[in-house]
């Protein structure tokens, strides 16, 4: 193994004391500052959009400020800047630390909200099937948990200001996991898999009620009924289809009977 000369170490110790004493005589600029100077620096990071410099800022106040309510708002706000920076993972863990620490804080109708706007631009896959991607590889958890937490926000605050939109979200919500399950089931049926495309058509029928992708999934199950040669069960869904949708423009016109996509309005 090389060593260094033994007229070298006495240089080296010295360089290597230089760097430590230089890492360690970082001035905090905020040292002497109040709690109030520092969120209002926090502030004006994040409305010139400089989120990343808005979080450490505001970790700097959840401590100074610790167990006040000034502490609590440092908390969401850094969550915020978190979301707003790209950082959705870490702005989830510092909401699932709030929930869990301030059961009773009059934000936690808040605190819910941002959890489920984080999951529900994150990834919905909702226009997947536009993309060359597999569509039975999509992950849709984030969707999920997204209206599992509107849910709940919806439920033990239903006249929160934030309840109408998470009502509207999770609407889409479902719209979107519905239309899913009929891409797949639409995946399978193109490529010949008429069971798989039965199964994620019943799945989108019996999980979710009067959306706008049933109609769909109820001529998909017709239609992979029909090639399988199981006649009964392909006229039990056709009368389902015929009886919940008259007019359907599936039955004169196919796959391309399809309305204008649900989401065009929202």
């Amino acid at each position: 193994m090389l060593r260094a000369p033994r007229a070298l170490l006495p240089a080296l110790l010295a360089a290597a004391a230089l760097v430590a004493g230089c890492a360690s005589s970082v001035e905090d600029k905020t040292a002497n500052w109040s709690t109030e100077k520092i969120a209002a620096e926090a502030r004006d990071e994040m409305n010139g959009g400089s989120y990343d410099k808005a979080v450490p800022l505001l970790e700097k106040l959840e401590g100074r400020a610790a167990g006040t309510p000034q502490a609590q708002q440092a908390q969401l706000d850094k969550a915020y800047a978190q979301y707003k920076g790209q950082e959705k993972a870490q702005a989830l863990a510092t909401l699932e630390r709030f929930i869990k620490l301030h059961p009773a804080s009059p934000a936690l109708d808040y605190a819910l909200y941002l959890k489920g706007l984080i999951n529900f631009n994150d990834d919905l896959g909702m226009f997947s099937w536009l993309s060359r991607q597999d569509l039975s590889e999509r992950d849709q958890k984030a969707a999920k948990d997204s209206f599992e937490t509107f849910r709940e926000l919806t439920t033990r605050f239903p006249n929160s200001r934030y309840a109408q939109d998470a009502r509207q979200r999770m609407t889409y919500i479902v719209n979107s996991l519905a239309q899913y399950e009929v891409h797949v089931a639409r995946y399978y049926y193109d490529r010949g898999a008429y069971v798989a495309a039965i199964a994620r058509a019943q799945r989108a029928v019996a999980d979710y009620d009067a959306v706008p992708a049933t109609e769909e999934a109820l001529y998909i199950l017709v239609k992979s009924y029909d090639a399988l040669g199981l006649t009964q069960l392909r006229d039990d869904a056709r009368r389902v289809l015929d009886k919940n949708y008259p007019n359907s423009t599936f039955i004169a016109n196919g796959f391309k009977g399809a309305s204008k996509p649900w989401w065009v309005l929202w």
